[in-house]
Order: C-alpha cells, then sequence, then structure tokens
C-alpha cells in the first residue's frame, strides 16, 4: 500500500524515484487517526503500582465511551518506563468539556473516580512527556498490536529542512523489511506536543522474533536495500543519520 501522501512528501523533498511501492501507511499532518502518546517514567520503587493504576484509569475510560489505550513497558533504551498510546478521534471531541467531566467523574471498581485515580498517577510519576500524532487507522493498530509481545520503538527529531526527507527513509526502511519478509513499522507523525518529529514502533511476536534478522544474509539484506532505494544495507544507518539531530531507540514488552 502506497502512503496517501507519499506524492505530496516525494514532491517537496525531490525523492520521487522508481522504489515507492509497497510500502506502510505514512499519514498526513491533515489526516490520518489522531494519537495521545504518553511516555511516563515511574517514582523510584513506584513502577507495578504505576502500572496497576493506569490499568485501572483504562478500565474507567472504556466506561466512558474512550477507546482502550495500547501500552508497552520499557525493557532498555530510552529514560521512559511505559508508552502509552491514546486513540483520540479529535481534539474536539477527546477534549469536550462533557468527555473531560464524564473522565472526572467516573468511578473505578475500586470506587475512585478518574479525577483521584489521575491524581495519584501524577503522584507515582517521575517524569512524563506528551506527544499528539496522526498514524495508522485505529483498525490498523488494533491488528499490529494483537499478538504482539515485543517492540522496538525508535523516536526521531530531524535536522531542520529534513522532515520529509526522515519520512521517506522511514517508508523506505519499510520497503526494505518487506522485501525481506519482516514485519514493517507503524509510522507516526507529530501534529503537537513534544519535541519530536516523529516515531515508528515494530511490532513482534517476541525476542526471538525480533532476532530472526540475524539469519538474513549479507546478499539478501543487500538486495532489498537497493530494492527500497539505499546504497547497500550497511548504508542505511548513515543514511539516516544525515537526516536526524536526535534518535532515541527503545525496546518494550508487552503488559499482560
Amino acid at each position: 500500500m502506497i502512503s496517501p501522501v507519499l506524492p505530496l512528501i516525494l514532491a517537496i523533498s525531490g525523492l520521487a524515484g522508481p522504489h515507492t511501492a509497497g510500502v506502510a501507511v505514512l499519514p498526513a499532518q491533515a489526516e490520518g487517526a489522531l494519537y495521545r502518546v504518553v511516555t511516563a517514567q515511574a517514582a523510584p520503587g513506584k513502577l507495578l503500582e504505576l502500572i496497576e493504576l493506569h490499568r485501572e484509569h483504562m478500565t474507567l475510560l472504556e466506561q466512558v465511551g474512550d477507546a482502550r489505550p495500547y501500552w508497552m513497558r520499557h525493557t532498555q533504551g530510552d529514560r521512559w518506563d511505559l508508552l502509552i498510546l491514546y486513540p483520540m478521534g479529535s481534539f474536539g471531541e477527546y477534549y469536550s468539556a462533557s468527555r473531560v467531566a464524564d473522565r472526572h467523574r467516573a468511578r473505578s471498581s475500586s470506587g475512585r473516580t478518574g479525577a483521584e485515580l489521575e491524581q495519584a498517577i501524577a503522584e507515582t510519576t517521575a517524569w512524563r512527556e506528551e506527544l499528539f500524532v496522526r498514524g495508522p487507522e485505529l483498525d490498523d493498530v488494533r491488528q499490529a498490536f494483537d499478538g504482539a509481545g515485543f517492540f522496538h520503538v525508535e523516536m526521531f527529531v530531524a535536522l531542520a529542512g529534513k522532515r520529509a526527507a526522515l519520512l521517506m527513509e522511514r517508508e523506505m526502511e519499510n520497503t526494505y523489511l518487506e522485501a525481506l519478509g519482516r514485519p514493517q513499522n507503524l509510522i507516526f507523525v507529530r501534529e503537537a506536543g513534544a519535541a519530536w518529529d516523529s516515531f515508528t514502533i515494530g511490532f513482534y511476536r517476541d525476542l526471538k522474533h525480533y532476532a530472526e534478522s540475524a539469519d538474513i544474509s549479507d546478499e539478501e539484506e543487500d538486495r532489498a536495500a537497493r530494492t527500497a532505494g539505499f546504497e547497500g544495507a550497511s548504508r542505511i544507518g548513515a543514511y539516516l543519520r544525515t537526516l536526524i539531530a536526535l534518535h532515541h531507540d527503545t525496546l518494550a514488552v508487552a503488559i499482560p
């Protein structure tokens, strides 16, 4: 599937070429589903408590009609312990006075209101960052998370003037992964909030599935890289680094 705004990105960046088919969904700023992304670090010794508070809060959100968030727990990489992806619909819907009031007034199974849960979460969190992004439609996100137990998250701040080229590079890497028979990444693009211009999530059954790329030969990787428009597999990382000011990698696991 070609991204709905790929022709626009190509036109802006001057990157149009023969290797643009078979890539995953990349939303435009004005298109794609809207998500709120929270990355949070628990207060010392409070991680398990924070997880349970968020779990209780997610159930409460479903009670008032919100889509249940998707989440994961860091194993190594960035500073956050939890990444939580909240489907929003739209800013107007999500932050309407009635929806906010419903979230605050509703009571969870423990008897706490949404407002009380939010306060407890805040008191158990040492650091947090919030980002609003456009991404694939909710059904695609739901399908990707279904059965996934291990994740590779990459977050990017592009160099000035390189945002379109960075998005195109992300598309090219998906073409490369597709050629190798590997899972493609979902791509999310900044709408507002924290500094990250975009981030991607790779979905795997487990660590072994993630590591299966080690069994692919150098020749296969080079063929796939050239199919995707790169000079070769060994040049992918070097090219990416000509486009970015900051890049964080994180491995994470599903939370039962």
